[in-house]
């Protein structure tokens, strides 16, 4: 009798892919088919569109209805596609224009009373029309703020399901509102920690300040209360504000997860993640069964995930670690498709030096035996550690750090730390890469080859076998970066001598 089109969106961890949507209406007894892989969420939305058209006087014919979400071997997730049913179902009927709608995107979860209420992933939702070449999308008026943030393409909200026919019916005789506006990044991060507020601990400021310029992964490892914390909640602090794009990306993992602060701001600062210890896989690194969500290490994406009382997490967890902390992404296999999400976190890990936190520092009383301290950081299997460019021991502080001079402030540190990435985003220009900690060893072996000289400590380290390969590269990035924050054109045998000394000056064998 009738054929009903428009279109939605799929999301699949955190991509969206425009989805066709058809409704049929035929003659026969009153049913409900619905096709293409609908979840249990999803394949109820007939229920809640009959009962929201009725509520909004334009109820649903009694008929053979066949509901069909195209492509047909995408999973479909979520409510999200309420309001696009019902709009192919009135077309249907026509109610609506169907060569109007045909040509919208429509995204929301509809309520029994007809309300449009919001969903989460609104952002890469509409990322994804806009790739896609569509140019309207119709929105929850509580998403539309997040859904401006999408370039080229209209964005419109609506209230209800009342409120949407009337716009499509006034689209129909050329009269069209006035488009959501698009905006562009705003500051969502409140005041963050100060250097200054840390007592003592040298040392340790100065391999966060090299971590931070090159964004190397970092260990620390110190007692209960010598600043470990502290350090790592300072790190976002001292990273340059996100570019547009990142910015984008960033908010769309938020979006997903359903945690963004402010919904008219991109996440334009770099995110701080610290997962507790007793985090499951699923919860870290990301997974599901039916639907693939991102995990922490994906909301950490171009910011920083803290993990305190590392040996503390699960073994499988931590090696988890090792794929996203090369790669940059996480791979979700399933039976019937892959799932990638980002992940290009800067790793932050502390741990107490052993289970009873004081073996160390001078007049350390500690208990431990050998056995239980290697069974405590037996967690931390090699090839981890050998993923973590810096490696720094805080010793507890004593009253002479505390009547001393405040450290730097934050400010000065990251004014620093903004000159080295200048420094490297000008060496790198035409590259995939920004910063020194993404460059490939075989590039700072190859053509940026620094001098027999300089690299013969890294090199003798490797005949004693306390370097692999990939550390000797991780100590040539950190030389590097150790060198741009000293405003040196190419790292010289004292860079290269610092870089090995982060690697090695934890209590933790590599």
């Amino acid at each position: 009798m009738g054929l009903g089109r428009t279109h939605a969106v799929a999301l699949s961890g955190v991509e969206g892919q425009l989805v066709e949507v058809e409704a049929h209406m035929a003659q026969g007894l009153p049913a409900m088919t619905m096709s293409g892989l609908p979840d249990a969420a999803c394949s109820r939305a007939p229920n809640r569109v009959r009962a929201a058209a009725e509520d909004c006087g334009v109820p649903i014919p009694q008929r053979r209805w066949t509901i069909n979400l195209t492509p047909a071997w995408l999973p479909k997730a979520g409510s999200g596609f309420d309001v696009g049913i019902a709009v192919a179902q009135l077309a249907a009927n026509d109610v609506l224009p169907a060569r109007v709608v045909e040509s919208v995107v429509h995204i929301g979860e509809l309520g029994l009373d007809g309300a449009v209420r919001p969903v989460a992933g609104v952002l890469p939702m509409v990322a994804a029309a806009a790739a896609a070449g569509m140019r309207t999308v119709v929105v929850p008026t509580a998403n539309v703020a997040e859904a401006a943030l999408v370039p080229n393409i209209s964005v419109y909200g609506v209230a209800s399901l009342r409120e949407l026919i009337d716009f499509h019916l006034a689209a129909r005789v050329g009269i069209i509102p006035t488009a959501a506006r698009h905006v562009r990044a705003q500051s969502s991060a409140g005041p963050l920690p100060d250097m200054a507020d840390v007592v003592g601990q040298p040392e340790a400021r100065a391999a966060l300040e090299v971590a931070a310029a090159g964004r190397h992964h970092m260990l620390m490892v110190g007692a209960p209360g010598a600043g470990k914390t502290m350090l790592a909640e300072r790190l976002p602090g001292l990273l340059p504000a996100l570019e547009q794009s990142e910015a984008l990306e960033v908010t769309a993992v938020h979006s997903v997860l359903g945690v963004l602060d402010t919904a008219d701001s991109l996440v334009s600062h770099a995110p701080f993640v610290a997962p507790h210890h007793g985090a499951s896989m699923a919860a870290v690194i990301g997974g599901g069964s039916a639907r693939v969500r991102p995990g922490a290490v994906s909301r950490a994406h171009r910011g920083v995930l803290f993990l305190d009382e590392t040996p503390e997490f699960r073994r499988d967890v931590l090696d988890g670690l090792r794929q996203p902390l090369e790669s940059g992404e996480v791979v979700i296999a399933r039976a019937e498709r892959q799932t990638r999400l980002p992940a290009r976190f800067q790793l932050v890990a502390a741990a107490n030096p052993c289970p009873c936190g004081r073996g160390i520092g001078k007049g350390a009383h500690c208990h431990c035996t050998p056995l239980a301290r290697r069974t405590y950081f037996g967690k931390l299997s090699g090839p981890l550690l050998d993923r973590i460019d810096v490696r720094v021991s805080l010793f507890p502080v004593n009253r002479l750090a505390l009547s001393g001079p405040p450290g730097e402030p934050t400010l000065e540190v990251a004014q620093r730390v903004l000159s080295a990435r200048e420094r490297q985003r000008e060496r790198w220009s035409g590259t995939p890469w920004t910063v020194n900690a993404e460059v490939p060893g075989s590039v700072l072996r190859g053509e940026w080859r620094l001098p027999r000289a300089v690299t013969a400590p890294l090199e003798a380290a490797m005949d004693r076998g306390e370097l692999t390969l990939r550390g000797h590269d991780r100590c040539l990035r950190v030389a590097w970066t150790v060198a741009d924050l000293a405003g040196a054109e190419r790292p010289g045998r004292e860079h290269l001598g610092q870089a090995l000394a982060l690697r090695s000056s934890s209590e933790v064998a590599a």
